[in-house]
């Protein structure tokens, strides 16, 4: 087999006009058992002369999964990749040994293999799925999917439901791929794609009725890059979801869009034809669209007053504050291991075949685990017991931001050093430089659930530990 490094390279080019389409009205998801096949697609990306090698699942980019909350739901991974893979279902409180995190919930899932995960999806919402090792490569190269899980208490709130998936890449013009990760990005704020993308494509033009209630799904899947949402022109908009969980609404702007979030708008869109919103990144001097929506034909007349853009509420474990149990989480500089490299070189494997890197530059705790690896685990952040509530306040010790992300469990953001929070339910927050923020929560299923940060280069460089849950 060729090395990753060897067999991938990646990066740069301009972002054109995007396409126009009709939404129509997406029928209840009712896929109960598939099979999602990892392999190489060809994919013009925007700005590119020619089409660029990407991976993903079933020849389709980005794939988007809808099934039924709570509802058993089986999907068969078979890998047609020249690496070894697995799938991460994030945001999904499911059982330990469907959490796809290679060398530590199941073996990885060689070339030719396959992989059974089965589970029934417990929470309503917008979630998506990923490779966990070698993740800079493979997530890079655009191996990812989004699973929406259907609530049947949404039943008639909006007239449309679309998923926009948010992501940057490193390809030249002429659609090769330039190297994903450098030490300096890795060090900093990572290592930033040249093109960007919505769906795949450039931002879309929407076209929808007059009148129409849209729920927009956001998803970044990005390895690096933080919106900050904007939208202008709406009739009424606010976020009514974040990472997928419903939350008391609020204004859209200002909203940042960490690696691995989500967010859920509601838009209602003005009676008159031929008017226009605007979805966009606001957070340089000049805002980059994400995508316009246009009115078009007759307005929807509606009887009766109509439901607040509002979901019904998650339905989570929530803590009990009072008897939490608190516990201190830093986010520092970290420093390399030399017990890596040693225990590498003792059983004749080469640190690029155990999802490791070379290079360490964050720490947890001051504990650096960069990847995992058979005979490589380090001991645990914490130990929790199962439906015992805690607290965790995570300062970020460090110069630059990073989206927090803890596997199997929805968290409560509570509080923060830097600003009023409104409290939400999460399973990934963004800590800003010297910020420090309060997470709460009920520790969930049995097994070692990663905690890391999503910005990619930072997780494969140190910034990556586990707490256990007994």
């Amino acid at each position: 087999m060729l090395s990753r490094r060897h067999f991938l390279q990646g990066s740069a080019a301009a972002f054109a006009a995007g396409p126009a389409f009709a939404l129509s009205p997406r029928p209840v998801g009712a896929a109960t058992s598939l099979t999602l096949t990892a392999g190489a697609m060809p994919h013009r990306l925007p700005g590119c002369s020619a089409d660029s090698l990407l991976w993903g699942y079933n020849s389709t980019w980005p794939l988007e999964l809808r099934v039924q909350r709570g509802r058993p739901f089986e999907a068969v991974l078979k890998n047609a990749l020249p690496d070894h893979t697995a799938i991460h279902w994030h945001g999904l409180r499911i059982p330990f040994e469907m959490d796809g995190v290679p060398y530590f919930t199941q073996a990885p899932v060689e070339p030719g293999q396959s992989f059974r995960y089965a589970f029934s999806p417990p929470d309503p919402g917008t979630f998506f799925f990923h490779p966990h090792c070698d993740t800079i490569t493979q997530l890079g190269r655009g191996l990812a999917g989004v699973l929406v899980v259907e609530d049947p208490r949404d039943a008639g709130l909006f007239d449309h439901d679309q998923v926009l998936v948010l992501k940057d890449w490193r390809v030249r013009r002429d659609g090769s791929f330039e190297d994903f990760t450098t030490d300096a990005g890795a060090a900093k704020a990572g290592t930033f794609g040249s093109v960007r993308s919505v769906n795949g494509a450039a931002p879309p033009e929407i076209v929808v009725r007059p009148g129409a209630r849209l729920r927009l799904r956001l998803v970044n899947i990005d390895l690096t890059r933080i919106p900050m949402l904007g939208l202008r022109g709406a009739a009424q908009a606010a976020i009514i979801a974040t990472d997928g969980n419903a939350c008391t609404p609020f204004p859209v702007d200002g909203w940042r869009l960490g690696p691995a979030m989500r967010a859920d708008l509601g838009v209602v869109m003005p009676a008159t034809e031929g008017a226009e919103v605007f979805l966009e990144d606001i957070w340089s001097t000049k805002p980059r669209l994400l995508a316009k929506l246009v009115t078009r034909g007759a307005a929807l007349r509606r009887d009766g007053a109509q439901p607040a853009l509002r979901l019904p509420e998650a339905e989570l474990p929530v803590p009990d504050l009072k008897a939490a149990t608190e516990l201190d989480m830093a986010l520092l500089a970290g420093h390399a291991d030399p017990k890596m490299e040693a225990w590498a070189k003792a059983n004749g494997v080469s640190i690029d075949e155990l999802c490791l890197t070379r290079k360490v530059f964050w720490s947890i705790n001051r504990q650096s685990w960069p990847g995992m690896g058979p005979g490589l685990k380090p001991d645990p952040l914490y130990e929790l017991k199962a439906g015992r509530s805690y607290v965790i306040e995570i300062f970020n010790g460090t110069p630059h931001l990073h989206p927090m992300h803890l596997h199997g469990h929805t968290f409560r953001v509570v509080a923060s050093t830097e600003e009023d929070v409104r409290p939400h339910w999460s399973d990934t927050v963004l800590v800003r430089p010297k910020e420090r923020v309060k997470i709460a929560f009920v520790a969930g299923l049995p097994g070692d659930w990663m905690v890391h940060c999503h910005i990619i280069e930072h997780q494969e460089t140190g910034m990556m530990g586990y707490i256990r849950v007994a």
